[in-house]
């Protein structure tokens, strides 16, 4: 599955009516730590079928960011069934993305 855009135009339709498990992305283009961990979130969404990823850009959406507390980038909230389960900072490996959505998918 394709990572979504995610913008205040569709993250209710996308993430807040979704049931099931999204995690979102919270990046901004300028960011060192969030082009590392862009290919990584483009690499689980193609192996992870039963999880929705949805990146927001902060400084396209403030309000969203605002809503969700986030003052770092990149900050990951993950969501089930259209509530914040899981919410954390900064950039890591594959295997710690995994550890994080598991507390949450399983």
């Amino acid at each position: 599955m394709a990572v979504i855009d995610g913008d205040k135009n569709n993250f209710k339709s996308e993430v807040l009516d979704y049931k099931g498990t999204v995690m979102v992305d919270f990046f901004a283009h300028w960011c060192g730590p969030c082009k590392m961990t862009g290919p990584i979130i483009d690499q689980l969404s193609d192996e992870l079928k039963d999880v929705k990823f949805v990146k927001v850009d902060v400084d396209v959406n403030p309000d969203l960011s605002q809503e969700y507390s986030v003052f770092s980038i990149p900050t990951f909230v993950i969501f089930k069934d259209g509530a914040p389960a899981n919410q954390f900072v900064g950039a890591m490996g594959k295997e710690g993305f995994l550890a994080e959505i598991k507390k949450v998918a399983s």
